[in-house]
């Protein structure tokens, strides 16, 4: 008898992911260059826009933790916005319910991922800002279960994972069973504004799934 489970229940760290997909993080440096080259230019425009973005976070966290559902609002759709991925030949889908059967298991994982889903290949996953001690890649595990529910298994799908101050982008070859990491970027710096290169990284995926 086959048996459900869920995502979050059952994946709780790396290994865990790693060995119920059989997954493995490569270590070769040509796998993932989409997040650090042949990246686009950003405007003038689009830069006025991210100090803004960055500008309203900190105002929102200031009073402490901030939920899910505000970071999409004040955070993530806006940058979706900026990158147009809410119009042709994009489509995006929120709150995806998402289904993955283990190989020689009678196990079932199921979720509905608190996420931006496009085109099957771009995976956004939003998680909960915390005051202390959180970073994003504490996502990355159920970020890769739930990127192993895309269908299209003969191209790399990508994600990004974000509490609204950190931002790390995946790339996932189901076929050859391995992943990457980005960096991460940050709204931490004083100095800078690290939304600019968020920017980037999305158009440069975003010219890739719509070819």
């Amino acid at each position: 008898m086959v048996q459900t489970v869920g995502i979050t229940e059952a994946i709780l760290s790396l290994h865990d992911v790693q060995e119920k997909f059989q997954l493995s993080q490569t270590t070769d440096p040509q796998f993932f260059t989409e997040w650090f080259e042949g990246l686009p230019e950003i405007t003038d425009i689009e830069k006025e826009s991210l100090n803004r973005l960055k500008n309203r976070f900190l105002y929102y966290v200031a009073d402490g933790a901030i939920t899910e559902g505000t970071i999409n609002l004040i955070m993530v759709s806006p940058l979706l916005e900026i990158v147009r991925l809410f119009d042709p030949p994009f489509k995006v889908r929120g709150e995806a319910s998402v289904k993955v059967e283990l190989e020689d298991e009678d196990i079932v994982l199921q979720g509905r991922v608190d996420a931006l889903v496009v085109q099957n290949h771009f995976w956004v996953v939003v998680i909960e800002a915390k005051r202390h001690g959180f970073t994003a890649s504490l996502a990355i595990p159920q970020a890769l279960a739930y990127m192993m529910a895309n269908p299209h298994q003969e191209r790399p799908v990508f994600g990004m994972i974000t509490n609204g101050q950190h931002y790390i982008f995946i790339k996932l070859n189901q076929q050859m069973r391995q992943y990457d990491v980005s960096d991460e970027f940050t709204l931490a710096k004083r100095s800078k504004n690290e939304l600019y290169e968020v920017l980037q990284v999305m158009k440069r995926i975003t010219d890739l799934i719509a070819l």
